[in-house]
């Protein structure tokens, strides 16, 4: 593989992860903390793999329970029906809001099932050493970081619903045993994509030419 150019570490310089200071490798073996912001200074993230990997199993164990639990809890005239986001979907389907039905499909189905796929097929990829399209591997790792905090649409509408319908005996809506679970997700996917190093992509290409 050509270089096009020459990278930071070959030039001795080292990138604050926080502030993105380029500090001179020495200055950072001498003194390991950025001189801008104070941060820990490291030329990769340190156990980035290991780290992803077991957030990534964390979201993929919370990801059932978010899915197969009920998400609300309604209480009409005292009947109660406990809905799964599925079933959520399905009736803003029936009911003709398709737009409400999409929307919540796409932040809350689509979004946290595709970024766990992009994740793993990330940390495969720089396991076991493929050479495959790098910028575009890079890409998808930017835009697991870019949407993965949309997937929280669902836990804005449930918090609303249940500010807004307090009936009494009338009518009431209560957040269900799911809401906790897709926060996690939410929460450990974001970690996730925070902890892994996109840079290891490159290294992998680098130590092979």
């Amino acid at each position: 593989m050509s270089k096009s150019a020459a990278t930071a570490l070959e030039l001795g310089l080292v990138n604050c992860h926080d502030c993105h200071l380029l500090v001179e490798l020495e200055q950072a073996r001498r003194h390991p903390h950025c001189p801008r912001c104070g941060a820990h200074l490291h030329a990769r993230k340190p156990n980035s793999l290991a780290r992803t990997w077991a957030l990534v199993w964390a979201a993929i164990i919370f990801i059932v329970p978010a899915n197969v639990l009920p998400m609300t809890v309604t209480t009409t005239l005292g009947a109660k029906q406990a809905d799964t986001i599925m079933s959520g979907v399905i009736y803003f389907m029936q009911s003709g809001s398709w737009e409400i039905a999409a929307v919540i499909f796409i932040a809350s189905v689509f979004v946290p099932f595709a970024k766990l796929c992009i994740l793993i097929f990330l940390l495969c990829s720089v396991q076991f050493r493929w050479g495959w399209r790098p910028k575009d591997r890079t890409s998808l790792y930017r835009l697991t970081e870019l949407v993965g905090r949309w997937s929280m649409v669902d836990i804005y509408v449930v918090t609303i619903l249940v500010a807004l319908v307090k009936l009494g005996a009338v009518a009431a809506i209560e957040a269900g045993p799911a809401a906790v679970y897709f926060a996690a997700v939410v929460v450990t996917t974001m970690f996730a994509a925070e902890s892994f190093d996109p840079r290891l992509i490159w290294d992998v290409l680098e130590e092979d030419v």
